[in-house]
């Protein structure tokens, strides 16, 4: 029997990101991944949907280059090529993820893990011997009851990504990140498309201005609206979603239904019960150093909740591995984690938004500042959207930042690092930055805060 110091399940941005700092600190490691290398991210998520939306972007571009004194005639779309394009990124960055776990002395075994004891797993027909075992296994689609997806004309994200055909008309459950992206995608290819979302907001969890804007940009690109409406029930021969909209039903018709409203934990099946590990609603209840029930099983990422975002199992792994090997590193902050969506226009968001702050009882003062009255956006095209900053009203500290526009996920690692180093908006405000540039819109927004905005 092989041993090891650490047995990784799941080979996500989690775990695989946990296995090479494992490596990296001296430990004998393994990992088993009963997909490929990467994860649901790498393969089924953050990658092939960012190709396809880069598809999109290209598309909806070209089709507005006369705005920019070009002209492009005959185009088309080959959507088959988009989504094979997408699988080929996905491909070539899990090949990567394998020369990674080589590069670091980490041994990969295929197939489906199953802890046979606190210290022991099996994957496959082998079985691991662990000092301490990691668990990082993600999550998975839901479907809704009665609304079940069947790979055809009900779908899920991972359909999605798979099938080469453009629907000529979609109705997407959920007005979530993966929603709202994929909405985007299909309209922006030419589908009739229609959002259905339960709570009084696209992106439930962001800023409310933030969504109202995102809702305008969309209905105004053809994208129907429902908030605050509840899927009741479907025809499946007929394909008609039945809704209910301010307690009125209505009947939703569309070639395909995407199925967008979440994602479940991956517990089932890997022994964890037997071993003592406490779950809450299939997730992995974890203490402050990830320590589960069971002292030699740990767990990161989607598995035990939280946001469920990719570069937070990231930083949760290099937080697991680090506290196994004594150092004084912590769990990471979820108020420090970033945000974000990339439909068009993009959304990013850190920290607490206006009304999460007043409902903590923390004063605050916000300011907003439109790309309008930014040069870059203006000679890029780029003018819908704005960055709403939020800042602690005794001492300045920025607590919150939230952006919608064009270029708005790469903006916000500014104030990422601001939250790391508990920045004010006076800081931030005095910080030269490049002209003309996006990230000017940061700064002035700060400079709004003390009064003294330059561009507004």
């Amino acid at each position: 029997m092989k041993r090891y110091d650490l047995v990784v399940i799941g080979a996500g941005p989690g775990g695989y990101v946990a296995a090479i700092r494992g490596a990296q600190l001296g430990m004998r490691v393994a990992v088993v991944e009963r997909d490929r290398p990467g994860g649901v991210c790498v393969n089924w998520g953050c990658i092939p949907s960012k190709a396809i939306l880069k598809s999109a972007d290209l598309y909806r571009e070209m089709k507005n280059a006369a705005a920019y004194g070009i002209s492009c005639q005959g185009l088309t779309v080959d959507f088959a090529e988009v989504i094979r394009r997408s699988r080929k990124v996905a491909e070539r960055m899990s090949r990567g993820v394998a020369f990674l776990f080589k590069k670091n002395g980490i041994e990969l075994f295929a197939g489906n893990a199953t802890l046979v004891s606190p210290t022991r797993v099996r994957a496959g027909a082998e079985e691991l011997d662990a000092g301490r075992i990691l668990v990082a296994t993600g999550t998975a689609v839901r479907g809704l009851p009665g609304i079940e997806p069947n790979g055809k004309n009900v779908i899920t994200s991972d359909d999605a990504l798979a099938q080469e055909t453009l629907p000529r008309s979609v109705i997407v459950l959920g007005g979530g990140a993966v929603g709202v992206e994929f909405a985007y995608v299909y309209r922006t290819f030419g589908a009739e498309v229609t959002v259905v979302e339960m709570m009084d907001q696209l992106l439930p969890r962001v800023d409310g201005e933030v969504a109202g804007e995102l809702a305008k940009s969309f209905r105004k690109q053809g994208i129907r609206v429902l908030t605050s409406a509840a899927a009741k029930g479907m025809d499946r021969e007929k394909g008609a979603l039945t809704v209910s909209v301010g307690g009125a039903e209505e009947s939703l018709s569309a070639e395909k239904i995407l199925v967008a409203v979440g994602r479940k934990p991956l517990t089932e099946n890997l022994g964890l019960e037997a071993c003592g590990v406490e779950l809450d609603r299939g997730f992995i209840k974890v203490d402050s150093r990830f320590r589960t029930a069971c002292p030699t099983v740990y767990a990161i990422g989607d598995v035990i909740g939280g946001m469920l975002l990719a570069h937070e199992a990231s930083a949760e792994g290099v937080a697991a591995v680090e506290m196994m090997a004594g150092t004084a590193a912590r769990k990471p902050d979820p108020d420090k984690i970033p945000a974000c969506i990339y439909c068009q226009p993009e959304v990013a968001t850190i920290g607490l938004s206006e009304e999460e702050a007043k409902r903590r009882g923390i004063a605050v003062k916000t300011s907003k500042f439109p790309f309008t009255a930014l040069g870059r956006a203006v000679a890029s095209g780029h003018t819908e959207g704005f960055v709403k900053m939020v800042a602690e009203e005794k001492y300045g500290e920025v607590i919150g930042c939230h952006i919608i526009g064009h270029g708005a996920p790469d903006l916000i690692s500014e104030i990422s690092l601001a939250r790391t180093v508990e920045a004010t908006f006076h800081e931030i405000g005095k910080t030269v930055h490049p002209h003309p540039t996006l990230p000017e819109a940061i700064r002035e927004a700060a400079l709004m805060l003390g009064g003294e905005a330059i561009d507004i």
